[in-house]
């Protein structure tokens, strides 16, 4: 497995991140203890150190988990939880963005990890009621207390990352570094704003749900049992969505790889993609999904997956971008200006 930086930093992550949001079967699913060290070997056996995990995910037993697998090597891994959702059901400030939600977290996962300090430390989801100011002098703090090496954002409007990071930069804050964000061949609405924010302002990001919710592998299209199964009011479940998997499965059994590593080279290709997450119930599965850094699509196989996916980018962006817009902005010598960032 290659490493990539992770955003404006000089940490050093593989360029897959092992989500372990099904270690431990508390929700009724996901992977025994056994199954769960089986991947995490695997995962390392392949060279990977990223390791991504929450607080409550698995009503707290992955992150035990990942800190018994990391016992006497912790160093080698690059360490990251979150902090937002519930902690403690039916205590108000047990969830959330807030201060003081956010030491509780954060010391609560450093002693369910059995680690000193975390590399990373994710917001997991922006609750619209903590004033950004709180957060970054709260995260900043850990930094400075030694509890984190870096911070990052996860399910957050773009307008509320960047205002985060400006007011961060302008106070000699820590920043964040990193974007988390559900990223994929059917879900590409990330490119409107976040994406273009995570390469202006260098974030790195970790896609996940990279395989649509397992649309993307072609099991439904394979399976009519399975197809009704599935909620038709999800929206992973659309004719579009089932466009798309269809070219995913075409172009897979042209290269003769499985269609889940095909979505996952897809969004490993993306701009400011760093590491994708993939998770797993057993080993076998992950090792499927590594598989996806072994090979590059090709141009013209990227080119058909991004034509089937393609999305509107919406008001302003497609205004911006009609010709004549471009004309009266450039006084008709918009192909002439060399901008390096321009888009489109």
């Amino acid at each position: 497995m290659k490493y990539r930086l992770l955003g404006k930093s000089g940490l050093r992550v593989s360029e897959l991140a092992l989500g372990t949001m099904t270690f431990g079967e508390d929700w009724g699913w996901g992977a025994s203890k056994e199954a769960s060290r089986q991947q995490f070997d695997l995962f390392v056996e392949q060279g990977g150190n990223f390791i991504d995990t929450a607080i409550n995910y698995t009503e707290g037993t992955a992150e035990k988990y990942v800190g018994e697998f990391v016992k006497g090597q912790r160093e080698r891994f690059v360490i990251a939880t979150k902090y937002s959702l519930v902690r403690n059901r039916g205590d108000v400030n047990g969830a959330g963005n807030n201060r003081k939600n956010l030491m509780h977290s954060l010391d609560h996962s450093l002693k369910s990890l059995g680690v000193d300090y975390l590399d990373l430390f994710w917001l997991h989801a922006w609750d619209f009621t903590t004033p950004v100011e709180e957060i970054m002098r709260g995260l900043d703090d850990a930094v400075r207390a030694g509890k984190v090496l870096y911070v990052g954002i996860s399910d957050t409007p773009a307008w509320i990352v960047s205002r985060a990071n400006a007011i961060a930069e302008l106070r000699g804050w820590s920043p964040f570094i990193a974007l988390q964000i559900e990223y994929s061949l059917i879900e590409r609405t990330p490119e409107r704003d976040l994406l273009p924010m995570a390469q202006t302002l260098e974030l790195g990001v970790t896609p996940w749900a990279a395989l649509g919710g397992g649309v993307l592998t072609g099991k439904y299209l394979k399976d009519p049992q399975a197809q009704g199964r599935i909620n038709d009011s999800s929206p992973r479940r659309s004719e579009r969505n089932t466009a798309i998997a269809t070219e995913v499965v075409k172009i897979a059994e042209e290269i003769g790889r499985p269609a889940a590593q095909v979505a996952i080279n897809w969004v490993m290709r993306q701009p400011a993609v760093v590491s994708p997450i993939i998770g797993a119930r057993s080993a076998e599965q992950l090792k499927e999904s590594l598989a996806a850094a072994e090979f590059t699509l090709t141009p013209e196989q990227l080119a058909r997956l991004d034509a089937v996916s393609q999305i509107d980018l919406g008001f302003p962006h497609d205004f911006l971008a009609r010709d004549n817009i471009r004309d009266i902005l450039s006084a008709g010598m918009f192909r002439e200006i060399d901008v390096p960032r321009r888009r489109g």
